[in-house]
């Protein structure tokens, strides 16, 4: 597929109550270019009696590329100089395969929290297959919403993951599950997308939008909503923007 702007990715966290064949090919059915896998999902294949052979054709037959390789700040918090010693060798162990990594703050981390913190462990790091995810949730909750993310490298830019923050969102949760459907919430979608083409950014934009009220909802319908909602604001957005 040629690398263009605007190439859409389904977190599965999005649907994540629903079974992984079924998951993929709502994203199929819906229009996605490609999803993204959580460790979780391989997990409750397995937890199912499935072999990790059988869980790798699950997803190879559905016919949808997996789209990134990414890394989250999980429950465990110390000091950035040993997250740059962990980074190192995540990086090498990706290296060793061609990929790249992305790395993500999380907003609600007691450590991880800021871009300017996640500038500090990428610096600290050095490794050239990692960069940047940015991630609209976690910037406009840290306050760097918008055109917050101005200051990156453009080729350090390796993943994009999208949800709308209320006006209003849930505290004191490590892992926030209040995410909305773009433009439902708060997010300067104008300057957070005009920004990402500007910067030439072909990657995948990956939808995470975890909420209770989506997994009550048919998988179907979310996915084909977040295709609808997200291409509406790309149009609005970006000018040049074409399906």
């Amino acid at each position: 597929m040629t690398k263009k702007f605007g190439r859409l990715a389904l977190h599965m966290w999005t649907i994540d109550t629903t079974p992984l064949a079924t998951a993929l090919d709502a994203a199929r059915s819906a229009g996605f270019d490609a999803v993204e896998l959580r460790r979780t999902d391989f997990k409750r294949c397995f937890d199912a009696g499935m072999s990790n052979q059988q869980a790798l054709d699950v997803i190879h037959n559905s016919g949808i590329p997996v789209g990134m390789l990414m890394s989250a700040p999980g429950p465990i918090a110390g000091p950035i100089s040993d997250a740059i010693g962990h980074l190192r060798q995540a990086g090498a162990i990706a290296g060793e395969y061609g990929l790249r990594l992305a790395i993500e703050f999380n907003s609600q981390h007691p450590v991880l929290n800021t871009l300017a913190v996640l500038r500090e462990l990428l610096d600290g790091a050095k490794q050239k297959n990692c960069g940047y995810l940015i991630d609209t949730y976690h910037f406009a909750r840290s306050g760097a919403g918008g055109r917050g993310f101005e200051s990156v490298p453009a080729e350090q830019i390796l993943c994009f993951q999208y949800s709308d923050v209320s006006p209003q969102p849930v505290t004191g949760v490590a892992r926030p599950t209040d995410r909305l459907p773009p433009g439902k919430g708060m997010v300067q979608w104008r300057d957070v997308l005009g920004l990402l083409s500007e910067k030439g950014y072909t990657g995948y934009l990956s939808y995470e939008a975890p909420n209770p009220a989506q997994w009550a909802r048919s998988p179907y319908d979310v996915a084909r909503e977040g295709v609808q909602l997200t291409r509406m604001l790309l149009r609005d957005s970006v000018p040049s923007y074409a399906v």
